[in-house]
């Protein structure tokens, strides 16, 4: 259900939808990849107004890269962030978003993306996002899909659910990322925004076409230090979001299926379960827990398609009351 009343952000010059978004990367010795980015995004129909590019005190040939990037094109900007230790992730990565996210002002911009290092996008990629946002105005956060390639060449799909818009290209309306306050600063952080989006009444989608299919240059859950480790860290992540063990069990055992056959979803499992048996926090809101597990169970039931639909559609009231709230 749409609100028929609301509007994209015009454009009084031209009479064509507003479409400035800024795009904020971190990174940390990313020159494996990066160069292909760059070119990637450089490519685009529609250019960011701006790119910030956080360099979270790269030692490899990263500063250098971006350096020339930001030479060859005005809307590249580079923040060097000099952050001590090594490699980091989870929490880490959203500090060093919010390193960039803290120089602008939002309301300069229509949309704001969380945007990796390590991906080879299409030339339309961002161009129809913002039409599918324009068309549907409930739409808060949306994305592409992410395939990877395996020893062989084979593009693999990383099989991220329709119903989330995946993290390492977090394309955001900028009126639903205030509204729901942002990441939260843990490592479920690209789980949680997209259950917030829906608690407010807005829509996390992504679709899986081959104009909004990207490669993930460094597949995900594969931590610097192994891929078990990687998608143990997603149990743990899952297990502090709030999901439930029958859940994660269902998803654990479909990810077993999926490449890396076995090893993927059995570190999911491992890690949730540890974190279960050492009794870690959780994400300290329960009403969103709550909201979340009510939603899994109808998954479960019903399938993650329609539940996901009715979801949708009862949380429409909420979104247009919202609206018309701001408006």
């Amino acid at each position: 259900m749409i609100n028929s009343e609301v509007k994209p952000i015009i454009n009084s010059s031209s009479g064509t939808p507003s479409r400035k978004y800024v795009l904020i990367s971190g990174c940390r010795d990313e020159a494996e990849h990066m160069q292909v980015t760059i070119d990637s995004v450089v490519a685009q129909t529609v250019l960011p107004t701006k790119w910030i590019i956080i360099d979270d005190n790269s030692v490899d040939a990263t500063p250098q890269i971006l350096a020339e990037a930001a030479s060859k094109y005005p809307f590249i900007e580079v923040i060097r962030n000099n952050r001590e230790g090594g490699r980091r992730v989870g929490p880490a990565v959203i500090e060093a978003f919010y390193v960039g996210y803290q120089t602008i002002n939002p309301e300069e911009y229509d949309y704001v993306c969380k945007f990796d290092m390590d991906l080879d996008i299409p030339t339309k990629y961002f161009e129809i996002l913002m039409e599918r946002m324009e068309a549907n105005p409930r739409i808060g956060t949306c994305s592409g899909k992410a395939y990877f390639k395996d020893n062989q060449g084979e593009l693999i799909s990383e099989k991220c659910g329709d119903e989330a818009s995946v993290g390492m290209t977090k394309f955001y309306r900028v009126k639903c990322f205030q509204q729901i306050g942002g990441f939260v600063r843990e490592v479920m952080w690209d789980g949680i925004d997209c259950h917030r989006c829906r608690m407010l009444g807005w829509i996390a989608v992504s679709w899986d076409e081959p104009d909004l299919r990207f490669i993930h240059l460094r597949p995900m859950g594969s931590s610097h230090k192994g891929l078990l480790t990687g998608r143990m860290r997603h149990g743990f992540g899952q297990y502090f979001m709030g999901t439930g063990l029958l859940y994660l069990l269902a998803s654990s055992i479909y990810r077993m299926t999926r490449p890396p056959i076995l090893v993927g979803g059995l570190g999911i499992l491992i890690g949730y379960l540890k974190s279960m048996w050492q009794q870690k926090p959780r994400y300290e809101d329960l009403e969103f827990r709550q909201f979340l597990r009510r939603y899994q169970w109808n998954c479960l039931l019903k399938g993650k398609t329609k539940a996901t639909q009715e979801l949708n559609e009862s949380q429409a009231d909420k979104w247009m009351k919202s609206e018309n709230a701001v408006t």
